[in-house]
């Protein structure tokens, strides 16, 4: 048809850890997912293949990008741009790791470098049968010795040593290469994987250890773009945690205004960090302020602190909590934290009727396409008006339904949300006591609750834990007018 089915898979060291959802019929398919891993902190490489599903047959390999664990953290603020997709030739693709041990003599004559080759695991299966005939081959200094083959085996046990002489005085640029192959009985023998050291850089005495196995160099050259290319945000974050005792003065630092609220509110940590953070980290030390204080049994006074700051600071109650300001985001954490299970239990019935019920709804008449009315009705297309009205009727139902569920939840709301909100009413009705703010009182906590919480949920509902997969457009449109 000239178009193709994508979708991406994302590897972690030849590990498939996430699957995108398929976009139909498009060759510049849009995705939009946001995906956390919790890597190890050794990981070597994260790759993203591109493929083509296809209801018939295996699905086609598009290409992939590729980015090493040193390309990825040599960007603190992430990488954030087009790369071009490379061919994937699937012999060509190696995985796993060989467990090595190399000897490199200070001094001696003849100096002897010894290689023990170990074993190898997770290898690729080359063969028809699931398997592969892996042997080792190295290079040292113009010379070449290989290990015996064992036969149907991703888990190779060589335990060979290989000895090669080193020349005199200093190594240079010399290089020692330990490839892994697969016997083919019948023409070539297919490549699995290698590691290279330089030997300059190889400690003398003894160095032992797994080693990733890399492909050749020409296997991830840029193509310049001629299968397409992937636009990625990618992001590494690495944590340091030390054992709890190390937090205490800076914990005692952030809930001395919270515990001794005497203190002039100005000069304590949290009123600095409020004035320091800037829009983009805003969302990380909310998070983690949040976290800090729920540890601390203090999550509902930090809310009620940063609130009451952000209200003082307020003169027109029409603006109220509508800045992503550091008390927007901390409520809105603390809602996901706290309220996430009672989300599910409200909005998952309507929700997962959605998906399944897959109805055409659309109220603006630019977008709508009329022969879809067929869905509807089985005398053809639709009216414009026949359209709006069926879809005003489901909407109507979606809703209702939706604010019976949030209504009727009173008794299942977490009870540490209902406190923030108590106060947070208070602290509205302090600050706005004329008889015509009567109203912010409750809007300020809708604003929270249905602008920042059920309402992202229904347009998002994956990023909730809602549903596994993204919805298709036509549902995608459907829950975007409900949450609107």
């Amino acid at each position: 048809s000239g178009s193709s089915d994508p979708y991406c898979l994302v590897k972690v060291d030849n590990e498939v850890v996430a699957r995108t959802a398929t976009v139909w019929k498009n060759l510049n398919p849009f995705w939009g997912e946001e995906i956390t891993l919790l890597l190890p902190r050794g990981f070597h490489s994260l790759t993203i293949y591109v493929l083509d599903e296809d209801t018939i047959g295996q699905d086609d390999v598009i290409g992939k990008v590729s980015l090493s664990h040193q390309q990825i953290a040599a960007e603190p603020r992430g990488i954030d741009r087009w790369l071009s997709l490379a061919p994937v030739n699937p012999d060509q693709e190696v995985q796993g790791e060989i467990h090595l041990e190399l000897r490199v003599p200070e001094r001696g004559h003849p100096r002897v470098l010894r290689c023990h080759l170990i074993r190898a695991r997770d290898l690729a299966p080359r063969d028809a049968s699931g398997t592969s005939d892996p042997f080792g081959r190295v290079s040292c200094c113009g010379h070449t010795l290989e290990t015996a083959v064992m036969k149907k085996t991703r888990f190779p046990h060589w335990d060979e040593v290989l000895e090669f002489e080193l020349p005199e005085g200093e190594l240079g640029e010399a290089v020692l290469s330990v490839e892994v192959w697969d016997w083919d009985i019948v023409g070539k023998n297919d490549f699995l994987g290698r590691v290279e050291f330089f030997l300059d850089t190889l400690c003398p005495g003894s160095t032992r250890g797994w080693f990733q196995l890399l492909p050749f160099p020409s296997a991830t050259e840029d193509h310049g773009g001629q299968l397409g290319a992937l636009r990625l945000a990618v992001r590494l974050l690495e944590d340091t945690v030390l054992p709890p005792h190390h937090y205490q003065p800076l914990i005692q630092l952030l809930t001395e205004p919270i515990l001794c609220p005497a203190q002039s509110p100005e000069g304590t940590a949290l009123a600095v960090l409020e004035e320091v953070t800037s829009g983009e980290s805003r969302q990380d030390v909310a998070t983690k302020l949040v976290k800090i204080f729920l540890g601390q049994g203090l999550a509902v006074p930090l809310l009620d602190y940063l609130t009451t700051r952000e209200l003082a600071r307020t003169t027109d109650p029409n603006t109220l909590f509508r800045s992503n300001s550091l008390a927007s985001k901390s409520m809105e954490q603390f809602m996901k934290v706290v309220g996430l299970p009672y989300l599910h239990e409200v909005l998952k019935p309507v929700v997962n009727r959605i998906f399944e019920e897959k109805k055409y709804v659309e109220l603006d008449p630019g977008k709508m396409e009329l022969s879809r009315g067929r869905r509807i009705s089985f005398k053809g297309s639709l009216s414009e008006e026949q359209v709006r009205e069926s879809s005003l009727e489901l909407l109507k139902g979606y809703l209702g339904d939706i604010v019976d569920a949030i209504v009727g939840s009173v008794d299942k709301c977490p009870l540490p949300m209902r406190v923030a909100f108590k106060q947070l009413r208070r602290r509205a009705q302090e600050r706005f006591p004329l008889a015509q703010h009567e109203e912010v009182r409750y809007f300020s906590i809708s604003g929270f609750l249905f602008l920042r919480f059920f309402a992202p949920a229904v347009l998002t509902p994956k990023l909730f834990g809602l549903r596994e997969q993204h919805a298709e457009p036509c549902t995608g449109r459907t829950l975007l007018l409900l949450a609107k």
